[in-house]
């Protein structure tokens, strides 16, 4: 039973249609037939056995699910974590509000740590308690019903005080009402999507529809029709017309999420669209005009996708005759603590309010959280619902951080390089020099290659290594 879509009981019941959807995705049958048991009462269950087929299902969803519950040991390498990081990649790029969940018994502290670093907001060791396991679905779900009231609400409040971020403002501030373009870069998880709201709220169109398509979530054969629309009978499935993005947007702001996933054919239809306004439904001849104001975001460096050719140097100086670079966490000073105080307020409601004591905010104030905002939120979540009311120390701080990946931390105050931590596993005989290079190395690698976008000569670079080395240490490691 690798796939499967689950109702209550034998038939469907009358609140089936209301019940919040997961998607489930795990290699092993019996373990998908367990848990689709377990949660078929209070949600509807979507069963994937692979990372491609969660990608297909989604694809075939009209709407996303609330929740993603997976494992990190899935085909083709069911005991390596490598496709179930790639897919939570891959399902942060969906649009809507998914909570993605890891449930899996490959829970190192090193997968469970860069799991929760790239997005995901919590992680069950398997074999997972029931009542434990709907808990914290139980809990996510009410987080995300915070989230979406605070949508509701329009609270598009940029946080930030450092000069970074005042940039930023006065850019937002500058660039809303403008008619060209705005190209926004930064890293995953550094606030673009927010940056895009906030520049249409400011403007005179903020009474107009704000609609955004993530560009790398959506196949290229069905993008097209997503943004263009398509008449009744143009394709296969195609049993009625579809607007489109650009004629749905109105006269409001149209946000083209990861642009630089745009395949090479879209690039020139959309250049034209942004040149004349007109464009074509997929299957019509008769020609529409767009009145959308665009907005792009990459965490890609399109300078450089224009010199390898993967973008169209002619649409990248359209894009970007207004652009707002988004810093990363860690070049924003003290505003990590205005990000912390800002969401024990938001979710104050569904989590406990925690301090940290001198230790724990002098870790805070160095941590790089390669994360970035994602990351913190998750982190502040975490620490709220595991530790309530309490004063939290360094030490328990440092289990919620991928602390080995951050720079800071390969000195002594790394628990993995710290004097104390080696003397002990010395004097217990559990210590293996091997092992504990292996990891660092490998750590190190996937830093590099993560901030690189899995470019091995960039990555080489940043290491101070040659590309031939690179690779051979890559492959030895089983990273590609």
């Amino acid at each position: 039973m690798s796939e499967q879509v689950l109702n209550s009981e034998s038939g469907i019941e009358p609140d089936a249609l209301t019940k919040a959807t997961i998607l489930l995705v795990d290699d092993d049958p019996l373990i998908i037939e367990s848990l689709s048991f377990l949660l078929r009462k209070q949600y509807r269950v979507v069963a994937a056995d692979s990372r491609a087929r969660a990608n297909e299902l989604l694809a075939e969803m009209d709407e996303r699910p609330a929740i993603a519950l997976i494992d990190l040991g899935l085909p083709p390498l069911p005991h390596k974590p490598d496709e179930g990081f790639s897919l939570i990649r891959e399902l942060l790029l969906q649009p809507g509000d998914m909570k993605i969940l890891v449930l899996s018994g490959q829970n190192n502290d090193v997968n469970i740590q860069h799991a929760l670093t790239l997005g995901a907001v919590d992680f069950i060791a398997k074999p997972a308690d029931p009542p434990l396991l709907l808990s914290r679905l139980q809990h996510h779900m009410r987080l995300r019903e915070v989230e979406q009231r605070r949508a509701r609400q329009k609270d598009y409040s940029i946080i930030g005080k450092s000069a970074a971020m005042e940039v930023i403002q006065q850019q937002i501030q500058q660039f809303a009402d403008s008619p060209f373009p705005v190209l926004i870069q930064g890293e995953s998880g550094t606030g673009k999507e927010m940056v895009a709201r906030a520049i249409h709220e400011q403007s005179q169109r903020h009474s107009e529809p704000f609609m955004a398509i993530n560009c790398a979530a959506i196949a290229p054969d069905l993008l097209e029709a997503q943004l263009f629309g398509h008449r009744k009978g143009a394709f296969t499935g195609a049993s009625q017309e579809h607007k489109g993005f650009f004629i749905e947007a109105g006269q409001g702001t149209l946000l083209l999420d990861e642009i630089g996933e745009l395949p090479l054919p879209l690039q020139g239809k959309l250049l034209r669209v942004i040149e004349s306004g007109e464009f074509y439904r997929v299957g019509d001849t008769q020609q529409l005009k767009s009145r959308a104001r665009i907005v792009a975001a990459t965490n890609k460096v399109l300078r450089d996708e224009v010199v390898e050719g993967h973008f169209r140097a002619d649409l990248y100086h359209r894009l970007s005759i207004l652009n707002v670079n988004m810093p990363p966490l860690r070049d924003r000073n003290s505003d990590s603590f205005l990000l912390l105080d800002h969401f024990l307020s938001t979710y104050a409601d569904s989590v406990a309010p925690f301090e940290l004591d001198e230790g724990a905010r002098a870790l805070w104030a160095s941590y790089a959280f390669p994360g970035n905002i994602r990351e913190l939120r998750n982190i502040v979540i975490r620490l709220g619902t595991k530790y309530p009311g309490e004063k939290i120390t360094r030490a328990v701080l440092e289990n919620e951080l991928e602390t080995q990946l951050s720079s800071s931390d390969l000195s002594e105050s790394s628990h993995v390089l710290s004097d104390e931590f080696i003397k002990q596993q010395l004097a217990l005989g559990e210590f293996s020099l091997d092992d504990l290079l292996e990891e660092v190395e490998s750590r190190c690698i996937r830093l590099a290659l993560e901030m690189n976008n899995n470019k091995v000569s960039k990555a080489a670079d940043a290491l101070k290594v040659n590309r031939t080395t690179l690779y051979s240490r890559v492959q030895k490691l089983g990273k590609l």
